[in-house]
């Protein structure tokens, strides 16, 4: 027996003796997730006076870095590859993950490979390991240990993707930031406060911790995250909200991929020439062609099933100035030539019924005083999802809930207001249109469910000004429109995600549906409380002459 399935072996032998006949010791036997409540990591069970695993690798506790913020990510094969990942800040050495199947056995090792980034604000190196694992069963249950020398292990589950056409369920927020304090408040002047408060400074707050309970509730295949995750741009210590923010969504993330793509609050200045090198770091995602070291990963795709999913970075062609630094046009057209490539592709191929994008900045929204919709989305992306037809596209941004009608072509006016096609609402053809959903309530302290206009209207960003001597940002302007595309918007509830069951039909042409369900998150373990069901549906593509 070699050292790494001993260490697997005994790992796993420890747990379900600590679990005994619990949800844990099920879980880890079964392959299946452990419930949020038992999904806590092996080191706080040893901080606890629980004993190390035996076979544990050896090891100073004050002197070696942990396993932190365990998460998983879809390679490029969903069906096959999946990418294990955690970051320390300071190097290690024999960085692993030990694999089983359903049965707990042990399979093999993978190592993983380390990059890094130097953050500018602070100085400090994170380095994140990524052990990309392939040769994977189609639509299997694996259990796994991510270790590294001197670190106790940290266990996870994970399902790979079905290939061909399967039923599964996804779900889908943005906006999240952290539940937890970066930086002492700092009093007005005059006022002496001996010992000042600890403050959120990165637009997080007490709901950005409920949501990953939520997610668990429902328990996906994967989640897509809409972009700003954590807000790191604006916080006094980056490299610490970038750690409260995997601390926080490992609950989750290390049993489901979480699929980001990339919003503007990720753009760090400093990190990076277009200021996504932290992103690009904690994630190892697919690299496409026209990518180069400073735009990889920030765009692909994937498949999972009968859907195809699209990511795509906005910042790329947004007029607005949301990020560190003022980034428009970074791919030089690059970004649009692969999506137009990508959707032609999908469309064509009988093998895929849906297509879905995931993107941050939106082509729509009813919030007043709030970031608004941006006018160069319409011009160069809209085009491309009505020729090639996108069948939804989440969004965040917009601090709240909302959907549209589905939308096909443009008024000839200003701001190119999407046309509906259809206003139907509980079930929707998406071969008429694209419906976009604005799911924005991933916990974010400045919600925008209570700035709706009545009745619904716009304000689309058509151009910016010149640079703020003051800020340096360039202020954005606006042009109001009445909104006939907008369907349903959620007013009571602040956060909350949308949650995809895909049912691929049973014959060649037969109609498939996606049922979707959106879920206030009301409580502090992720109670849940449906605001609406919907249905889209479409023939399915391998019934096409």
């Amino acid at each position: 027996m070699s050292n790494d399935e001993q260490l697997f072996t005994s790992y796993l032998s420890r747990r379900g003796m600590l679990a005994g006949a619990g949800a844990l010791g099920t879980a880890l036997a079964a392959g299946l997730p452990e419930s949020p409540a038992a999904a806590a990591p092996s080191s706080s069970a040893s901080a606890a006076g629980a004993p190390a695993a035996v076979g544990a690798p050896a090891g100073a506790p004050t002197s070696t870095p942990v396993v932190s913020g365990l998460h998983l990510q879809f390679g490029a094969d969903a069906s096959s590859e999946v990418v294990v990942s955690w970051h320390t800040l300071r190097p290690v050495a024999e960085a692993r993950v030990l694999l089983g199947g359903p049965d707990g056995r042990y399979a093999r090792s993978h190592p993983a490979e380390t990059t890094s980034y130097t953050d500018a604000q602070s100085g400090r190196r994170v380095y994140a390991q990524h052990a990309r694992i392939t040769g994977l069963g189609a639509g299997r249950e694996y259990v796994y240990l991510a270790v590294h020398k001197g670190a106790q292990p940290v266990s996870g589950t994970f399902a790979t993707a079905p290939r061909g056409r399967a039923a599964f369920t996804f779900t889908s927020f943005g906006d999240q930031g952290t539940p937890t304090t970066g930086r002492r408040f700092v009093p007005p002047a005059g006022v002496d406060l001996p010992n000042p408060p600890y403050v959120n400074d990165n637009l997080g707050g007490p709901a950005s911790g409920d949501l990953p309970a939520a997610i668990e509730r429902v328990q996906p295949l994967f989640h897509l995250f809409n972009g700003d995750l954590c807000y790191a741009n604006l916080a006094t210590d980056r490299v610490r909200t970038w750690s409260d923010f995997w601390d926080n969504n490992t609950r989750s993330a290390r049993f489901r991929p979480w699929m980001p793509a990339p919003g503007n609050h990720e753009n760090e200045l400093g990190n990076g020439p277009i200021g996504y090198r932290a992103y690009q770091t904690y994630f190892s995602l697919p690299r496409q062609a026209g990518q180069n070291d400073d735009t990889a990963g920030l765009w692909y795709a994937m498949t999972v099933g009968s859907v195809r999913v699209v990511f795509l970075a906005n910042d790329d062609i947004c007029l607005q100035d949301g990020g560190s630094s003022y980034v428009r046009g970074y791919s030089d057209g690059a970004q649009k030539a692969w999506l137009e490539k990508e959707l032609r592709r999908s469309r064509a191929d009988r093998d895929i019924d849906w297509i879905v994008v995931c993107m941050h900045q939106v082509a729509v929204s009813t919030a007043d005083q709030f970031n608004g919709a941006d006018l160069a989305i319409r011009q160069e992306w809209l085009p491309l999802f009505d020729e090639y037809g996108v069948d939804l596209v989440v969004c965040g941004h917009e601090h709240h809930y909302e959907r549209s009608h589905p939308v096909r072509g443009r008024q000839r006016n200003e701001t190119l207001t999407p046309v509906p096609a259809s206003t139907r609402t509980d079930v929707i053809d998406t071969t008429e249109g694209t419906v976009h959903m604005v799911i924005g309530g991933g916990g974010t302290s400045a919600p925008s469910n209570q700035l709706f206009f009545d009745p619904p209207a716009c304000r689309v960003i058509t151009s910016v000004g010149p640079p703020d001597p003051a800020t340096g940002k360039r202020p954005p302007v606006y042009t109001r429109e009445d909104a006939p595309w907008s369907a349903v918007r959620d007013r009571a509830h602040s956060y909350g995600f949308a949650a995809f069951s895909v049912d691929p039909g049973r014959h060649p042409g037969d109609r498939t549906r996606i049922t979707v369900t959106y879920y206030d998150v009301v409580g502090t373990q992720g109670e849940l409380q449906p605001f609406e069901t919907f249905t889209l549906e479409r023939d399915r593509s391998d019934g096409r002459a």
